[in-house]
């Protein structure tokens, strides 16, 4: 029994350091662009640990921001919920 040889033969694709790389970067440069699009969203409505944490501000001192009338909110339940534009309004304002 003769066996084809050419039917055996596959195509054979060397990847170099430099393909790699290339690889590297195009991947990198796809997961900042999913990151960068998603802090591009942002949430309207935001919760207070989330506006301590983007504030970096304690939970007295958002307190003291609700009673003084800097930064106004909406109470749903017993949850307070804050827009995330009057959160921009107040920085650009400081």
């Amino acid at each position: 029994m003769q066996i084809n040889l050419n039917v055996f033969i596959m195509a054979v694709n060397i990847i170099t350091q430099e393909d790699l790389q290339n690889f590297k970067k195009e991947l990198i440069d796809e997961i900042k662009n999913l990151f960068h699009f998603r802090t591009t969203e942002q949430k309207l409505w935001l919760k207070s640990a989330e506006v301590k944490e983007l504030l970096k501000i304690s939970a007295g001192t958002l307190q003291t921001l609700r009673i003084k009338g800097t930064l106004r909110y909406s109470k749903v339940g017993g949850t307070l919920y804050y827009n995330y534009e009057d959160i921009e309004k107040m920085l650009n304002q400081k």
